[in-house]
């Protein structure tokens, strides 16, 4: 017997951002953002909720969706319809997202060694952390001591983002790779 679909709307240090946790998988592995409208086509999950006027981002993780909505959408017309957009689609068996998107994030096999070990603590300690409050942080290169990554989700827009990026990440990364110099997001 499969357990009861459960959805937990929560909060996030972004105002304009909701996490729902959920407990099914809805992708293997990594995240998935949809900043826009126009990148959710491969992702019938984003397109749906993008149809909710005041949705204008969409992050999808392995146990959770994240939404943000514009400034002066009221949570009142946003949150309930999304609930239950999300909870339909899980319940039905709809495809959430296309399997392409998943086989592309990268494995990393080639990295050298530097690069494993950020990527090692990025997943292990600092990506969970921001998933709890509805992001995620993707490496996207780390050359001459500068480590680029891209934040998605609710840390794409949260005013506090740059506190994360610095005194979070940074200052963690920098305990264990002495050949880091600084931490800066992908614009």
């Amino acid at each position: 017997m499969t357990e009861q679909l459960n959805i937990t709307a929560m909060p996030t240090p972004n105002p304009n951002s909701v996490k729902f946790s959920v407990n099914r998988d809805l992708i293997e592995r990594g995240s998935l953002d949809f900043p826009d409208k126009d990148s959710a086509t491969t992702s019938p999950l984003a397109a749906s909720l993008f149809e909710i006027d005041g949705i204008i981002g969409v992050m999808v993780g392995t146990k959770f969706v994240s939404i943000v909505k514009e400034q002066d959408a009221g949570w009142e017309n946003v949150l309930e319809p999304a609930t239950d957009k999300i909870k339909t689609m899980i319940e039905n068996g709809d495809k959430l997202v296309d399997e392409t998107l998943i086989e592309a994030i990268p494995t990393g096999e080639e990295d050298s060694d530097v690069v494993k070990k950020i990527k090692s603590i990025l997943d292990e300690e600092i990506r969970p952390a921001i998933a709890m409050d509805g992001g995620d942080c993707v490496f996207h290169s780390f050359e001459e001591g500068v480590l680029t990554l891209k934040l998605q989700g609710a840390c794409s827009t949260c005013p506090a983002s740059v506190m994360t990026l610095k005194m979070g990440i940074e200052n963690r990364l920098k305990e264990d790779i002495p050949e880091l110099e600084e931490v800066i997001q992908l614009s």
